[in-house]
């Protein structure tokens, strides 16, 4: 095979300065733990927050930062925990506040910031507010706290908008009330047990801070806002003819009408909100910090959560969304870095989360990207050596990117989907409300595998699993890749040391020559990256490797060739 040779000496093109402030969370790696398939401490199955304590030591070992939980609020887990029924309880099946405060404690003296998920969007129908908005009728205080309409039609039959939910199915649910008549419709963007609040009431305004507050005097250092861009609505409710996404353009079908933009998604209003969000974190010592979970058209439209006296991160889901092809990832990094930088925000990347495909799976098939919603048994199945190759090349192109970035528990050791899930067991309302046309989040959901041998690979002292965990996942457990050279584990753990050591996160970035079909060439201060996306071995001369994603072939006069699919950091 033809080999390419790559100039490292070429023209450079800075796209990102040297970063001037030091806050922790500008240039932090932060781990994300779903607290369900973490770690189970009381055997029943089921994470919860005493096993996620006891097994810390794994994060400062593989050198994170910070780790985000999940929600561990009170909840009837109907969307796994993002149907809030109490935000200052934790849930019996986590544990309890003591148990929380307890984690923070033992997090804070192994030297790691907590972040906290925080949904504002909606609450659980089981919520003490929407049973007595349901109890209080219409026209009442009660039922202002959440978007309640009457209905068209002679007899208010019809929904009050064509709006379609994200997990399918139409957006609105019509409440008999009190007397027993068919009432009013409530909305609620995602499923029926999650009624939207309504942000233009004080009182929910009002709450959400108090609930901020009350976890900022517990010691959390952040929160990562659920559906940030989907609070304020339109009140004009116009009817919206698009499909159900969290995105707030058109992407279901390039050749589909354009309806404009979203009537509930990215509404301006939201910067309001979050400006005095931003006004309540000031008021605690410790750089506290918002990142937001914000699907926008475009890096600038993301960046904008991110302006001084809002947010402090957004999420590139641009990156992640970007298929495996050079042009387009340093497109998409390029665009990032420079949205954020207008701002003077940190640029924010990720590659996997509990709402998508993981990365070792998703780069497997045969169109990568963002991936479907889930894979099943039926499905084609991702080629799982290429994804895993790929996956590892990703995250040390990502590592290796100045600003933040967010690691999903699993990808530490190359944990792939669980893609042949049975059916039966699967509890994402999406699989339900899509009448089962779409698989679903579980398959990224399902329990962490620590030790081979044991049953459940350790996740619980009884070996209950509250999903089953595919028994090849044995080769990517964690004591199995502790201390072998060139394992996923120690590679990460490798590329965080060294991020840290070379201030990669507050380096400048630049580009190395013109831009390539098949390769990623950039700096990061000192550090030169060549990430190959090609099928050719691509010569990089005689530098001295510092870290590869997987083995390097040579030429007969030392050339180092970086193989297809592969990443590799030089000095």
């Amino acid at each position: 095979m033809t080999t390419t040779g790559l100039d490292l000496d070429a023209t450079t093109t800075l796209v990102h300065p040297p970063a001037t402030g030091r806050e922790w969370w500008r240039s932090a790696v932060i781990y994300q733990v779903y607290p369900r398939s973490f770690a189970d401490a009381d055997g029943d199955g089921m994470g919860d927050l005493r096993g996620i304590t006891a097994r810390l030591p794994h994060l400062v070992r593989l050198g994170v930062d910070a780790l985000w939980l999940s929600p561990f609020y009170t909840s009837p887990q109907h969307d796994a925990g993002y149907d809030v029924a109490d935000y200052r309880q934790v849930d019996p099946r986590f544990g309890s506040l003591a148990d929380a405060d307890a984690l923070l404690a033992r997090a804070h003296e192994l030297g790691l910031k907590v972040l906290i998920d925080l949904v504002p969007n909606h609450t659980s129908s089981d919520h003490a507010w929407f049973q007595e908005a349901m109890a209080a009728g219409p026209g009442s205080p009660e039922r202002a706290r959440y978007v309640f309409r009457g209905g068209k039609g002679e007899a208010g039959e019809q929904p009050p908008t064509n709006w379609r939910s994200v997990f399918g199915g139409p957006a609105w649910s019509r409440v008999t009330e009190a007397d027993g008549s068919p009432g009013q419709w409530y909305l609620h963007l995602f499923d029926v047990t999650q009624p939207d609040l309504n942000w233009e009431n004080e009182e929910v305004r009002l709450e959400l801070e108090s609930i901020l507050r009350f976890w900022l005097d517990r010691g959390v250092d952040g929160f990562r806002v659920d559906v940030a861009h989907g609070l304020v609505k339109d009140q004009s409710f116009p009817d919206w003819d698009h499909r159900t996404g969290m995105v707030s353009g058109n992407d279901e079908d390039p050749d589909a009408h354009d309806p404009g933009p979203s009537p509930y998604w990215d509404q301006p209003g939201v910067h309001e909100i979050y400006r005095r969000w931003h006004a309540v974190l000031e008021e605690y010592d410790g750089d506290r910090c918002l990142v937001a979970e914000a699907w926008a058209d475009g890096p600038e439209k993301i960046a904008a959560y991110t302006r001084p006296d809002e947010m402090q991160q957004a999420f590139n889901f641009d990156f992640l969304s970007t298929p495996w092809d050079a042009k387009r990832l340093r497109a998409s990094i390029t665009g990032g870095l420079q949205a954020s930088d207008a701002v003077g925000a940190p640029c924010t990347w990720v590659l996997s989360n509990h709402d998508v495909v993981r990365a070792s799976s998703r780069l497997g098939l045969g169109e990568t990207g963002k991936g479907p919603n889930g894979i099943g048994a039926e499905d084609p199945q991702p080629d799982a050596e290429l994804g895993l190759r790929r996956a590892r090349a990703a995250a040390l192109l990502m590592l290796a990117l100045p600003g933040s970035a967010y690691l999903y528990q699993g990808e530490e050791i190359g944990l792939p989907e669980h893609t042949e899930l049975p059916d039966e067991l699967r509890e994402d309302p999406a699989y339900f409300r899509t009448d089962q046309a779409e698989k679903g989040r579980d398959g990224c959901r399902v329990p962490f595998p620590w030790e081979a041998a044991e049953p459940g690979f350790g996740f619980s002292p009884t070996g209950a699993t509250w999903l089953p965990q595919p028994q090849e996942w044995a080769r990517y457990a964690v004591d199995v890749q502790e201390g072998v050279p060139g394992s996923t584990l120690e590679t990460y753990r490798t590329a965080l040391r060294l991020r840290r050591e070379l201030d990669l996160g507050n380096g400048p970035l630049a580009w190395l020559g013109d831009p390539s079909e098949t390769v990623l060439a950039f700096s990061n201060g000192d550090l030169r990256v060549v990430v190959n996306l090609g099928e050719a071995p691509v010569a990089v001369g005689t530098l001295t490797v510092v870290l590869a994603s997987g083995p390097l072939e040579e030429t007969s006069d030392g050339d180092v060739l970086v193989p297809s699919d592969t990443a590799v950091w030089l000095g």
